[in-house]
């Protein structure tokens, strides 16, 4: 028995032997490489996905994306007839957040226009002159038509909506407003049919925008990682996100995220804004920085209970394209130090890059890496001086906590420089 068993285990080794060779040798075949790799892309898809809807990146709900945005364009379209109709405060700026040079802008934007603004804060930077805009989920145009005279005459400006209603009533005073109100040759601003997470298809090349602006649109998309790949993939390196939104102060349970109502005003679709930096991160936006923020108000009683104790808040973020290497998961000292030269309008005497860095006129600051090429190396590079290079390294780089972020009445957000 003992010889019958040594004589078996090598037989059965051999045969063991055989069929890993044979799998083996059907493996390297290029058609089973080809059907291994795409089932590996089926799993890393399904598993993203999987992720994603549990992080609230995409919206899950019965009819699919289909169904959200449809459900989006009617609330927009048909249900709301002015923003006085909101149930909520989350479509709504708070008039401090206004740079005077907007507020000016404003006075001149057709009433139409400004009657069917549903934003939720102020996304439009001063010291634009010049540079190409791009709005997602332009609506009305509101924020475009500012753009337009920010930008002057050298600039452009591109709105890209979903809504027909919302874009007939942006279209109806491009050439009257450039030519006449702005006096310029030409229109400088137009606007586009689309959807913001494929503006492939709205005709948005590559590389081809400085400047991208967005009001209380982001947290509406079915697909938030899409949207930020679009916005990264049409950013030009030393060009910016600038945009307002509506995030949470935890994961929301998924009829929420769906919910008609609470999607159509800002709040279904808000992200934990943990997840958004994430996010952001995962996608190249390395160092999410947040220039004010403010908690929003649900007014509407049934809405409230819906809700119970999670708290939403409109934060502005600033997310800069860089090439890669230059900015950082972590503020990281290199002894450099940056003067803001002054010139950029609205701004004679300071300039505040987000809520925890503001730039003196002439005064020198310390700088952590990030900072520095978000001002040296970026649109604002024409504004400042950056001294010191990153031939030595000194560690971490103590920024200080961002006061939005450690204020218990402001929301639980900020960047790597906090």
């Amino acid at each position: 028995m003992a010889s019958a068993t040594v004589t078996a285990a090598p037989a059965r080794a051999t045969r063991a032997t055989r069929r890993r060779d044979s799998s083996r040798s059907s493996a390297t075949s290029p058609r089973a490489t080809s059907a291994r790799t795409r089932a590996r892309a089926r799993a890393s898809s399904s598993s993203s996905g999987a992720l994603d809807a549990l992080l609230g990146a995409t919206i899950i709900a019965p009819g699919g994306d289909a169904s959200v945005r449809a459900s989006v364009q009617k609330y927009y379209g048909e249900t709301l007839s002015t923003s006085d109709d909101l149930k909520t405060s989350a479509c709504c700026t708070p008039s401090e957040q206004i740079p005077k040079a907007v507020r000016e802008a404003l006075r001149e934007v057709p009433d139409e226009v400004k009657a069917k603004y549903y934003g939720c804060g102020s996304p439009t930077p001063i010291g634009i002159d010049g540079l190409r805009v791009l709005d997602l989920g332009s609506g009305s145009g509101r924020d475009c038509y500012v753009a337009a005279k920010l930008v002057g005459e050298n600039g452009s400006v591109l709105g890209v909506d979903m809504t027909d209603g919302q874009l007939e009533v942006a279209r109806k005073y491009v050439d009257e407003y450039c030519t006449k109100t702005l006096g310029y040759a030409k229109a400088n601003m137009r606007f586009e049919k689309g959807t913001i997470e494929d503006l492939k298809a709205a005709g948005v090349p590559d590389a081809s925008v400085d400047m991208i602006i967005s009001n209380c649109v982001i947290n509406l998309s079915p697909d938030k990682p899409a949207v930020l790949s679009e916005a990264y993939r049409v950013l030009a390196n030393g060009g910016e996100f600038y945009f307002s939104d509506v995030y949470c102060d935890r994961r929301l349970q998924e009829d929420l995220r769906s919910h008609e109502i609470l999607l159509g005003e800002c709040l279904g679709g808000a992200m934990y804004v943990e997840d958004f930096k994430r996010l952001c991160q995962a996608v190249g936006f390395t160092d999410p920085r947040v220039l004010a923020g403010h908690e929003i108000e649900v007014r509407d009683p049934a809405l409230a209970e819906l809700l119970g104790e999670a708290k939403f808040y409109s934060i502005t973020y600033r997310l800069f394209k860089l090439p890669p290497g230059c900015l950082e998961t972590l503020c990281e000292d290199y002894g450099q130090y940056a003067v803001y030269n002054g010139g950029l309008p609205g701004a004679p005497n300071a300039y505040q890059l987000d809520d925890h860095h503001r730039f003196e006129k002439n005064k020198p600051m310390l700088v952590c890496g990030n900072t520095g090429s978000m001002v040296g190396e970026t649109w604002l590079g024409k504004y400042f001086t950056l001294v010191g290079d990153r031939s030595t390294h000194y560690g971490l780089f103590d920024c200080g906590p961002s006061p939005v972020a450690a204020s218990s009445s402001a929301a639980p957000a900020g960047g790597a420089c906090c």
